[in-house]
């Protein structure tokens, strides 16, 4: 199976919630849809589901026009944010609901509900009623009676985010393990790049109503095509730095300078914009080659085991990621180091010029 939108655009009231979407998956696929809140991403899926007409363009499906079908013709699934489940049936029941609905054989409705209970490891449960589930073990069940369809085409709208840290960890395994399992198309929508860095797949950046990226999840994360991308494809968003390239240098924020080696050796003189993501800045140095940049914290952020340090540097605001606890004054100063080998480039319009090696990037890796 493949589903291509061609041409899409969605406007309600005015108002244009996607504009002139075209992409194509294929069946066996996961598909990553990233992108920040109101980005467009459920409505990129109701779309795809039949749950909305687009304004314009064309939905096709293995090349059949499918825009107006209803969402009852269509062979899709789809799970949502909300733990979706209906409160007067079992577990058992709950998951095989759909199967009784296309009339398949008592025997094989107990087969699948057992075989994709297990898969979700809730095999226990099943003579349970929602209300006595865990939060987890809810969406547990409302994925399972997704799965249980074998549906060509299956979509899931965030479905991990009402669920606390270490829940969300165990079931992002899980459905790697599930998804390779199957030939339908899965679209898997998140604000989380770390999410979609683990779920892995193609990946799908999008804002604002535009697709800004597309490409295999790891290629797309380590080259990402703009600024725009790199901002969405990193937690927190990635760090930049205005700089002029001269000679054999690059002068950043007027008073960072770092030679022009490795990736940067092919960067043209003139104004570029420098960015590099918040996992690659220390506050100590690592490397001879490392760059100072003397900052005066203005927040410091402890979320679990890290921290997030907010500084500023001149008209510039920076995020350090640090792991562990690093309470720090406000008003404090503080000097930051960075790799030169950590930078992208990019021009005034926002393009990439020049990435860092894969192999640069991983060895700063805390």
């Amino acid at each position: 199976m493949a589903i291509v939108l061609d041409s899409v655009t969605k406007k309600v009231g005015g108002e244009t919630y996607l504009d002139n979407i075209s992409l194509e998956l294929e069946s066996g696929t996961t598909n990553v849809v990233l992108g920040h809140t109101l980005a467009g991403k459920t409505s990129l899926l109701r779309l795809m589901a039949g749950l909305d007409r687009p304004t314009s363009g064309r939905i096709l499906v293995d090349g059949r026009d499918v825009t107006g079908l209803s969402v009852r013709k269509r062979s899709i699934a789809m799970v949502y944010q909300q733990f979706v489940n209906y409160p007067s049936l079992t577990v058992y029941k709950n998951i095989a609901s759909p199967l009784k609905m296309s009339g398949m054989s008592k025997s094989e409705i107990d087969r699948k509900v057992r075989k994709t209970a297990a898969m979700l490891h809730i095999e226990d449960l099943l003579d349970r009623l929602p209300s006595e589930l865990s939060g987890g073990q809810q969406q547990r069940t409302a994925i399972a009676r997704s799965l249980v369809k074998d549906a060509d085409l299956l979509l899931l709208d965030e479905p991990l985010v009402n669920l606390d840290y270490k829940l969300r960890e165990e079931l992002q395994v899980d459905l790697q393990d599930i998804f390779k399992q199957r030939e339908a198309i899965v679209v898997y929508t998140t604000t989380e790049p770390a999410e979609a860095l683990i779920l892995g797949g193609h990946i799908v950046v999008i804002d604002e109503g535009h697709i800004l990226q597309t490409g295999p999840t790891p290629e797309v994360y380590h080259n990402p095509a703009t600024l725009k991308v790199a901002q969405v494809f990193s937690d927190p968003p990635i760090n930049y730095l205005n700089g002029t390239v001269q000679a054999k240098t690059a002068r950043l924020a007027k008073d960072i300078e770092i030679p022009l080696d490795g990736h940067l050796r092919s960067v043209p003189p003139g104004n570029y914009i420098f960015g590099v993501r918040s996992n690659h800045l220390f506050l100590s140095k690592v490397g001879k080659k490392d760059a100072e940049i003397r900052s005066k914290v203005e927040l410091a952020e402890i979320n679990g085991s890290e921290t997030f340090i907010h500084v500023n540097h001149g008209n510039s605001r920076l995020v350090v990621q640090e792991d562990g606890i690093h309470p720090r004054r406000i008003g404090s100063e503080i000097t930051i180091y960075v790799n030169p080998s950590c930078f992208f480039v990019y021009d005034k319009t926002g393009a990439l010029i020049a990435s860092p090696s894969r192999v640069s990037i991983q060895k700063r890796v805390r």
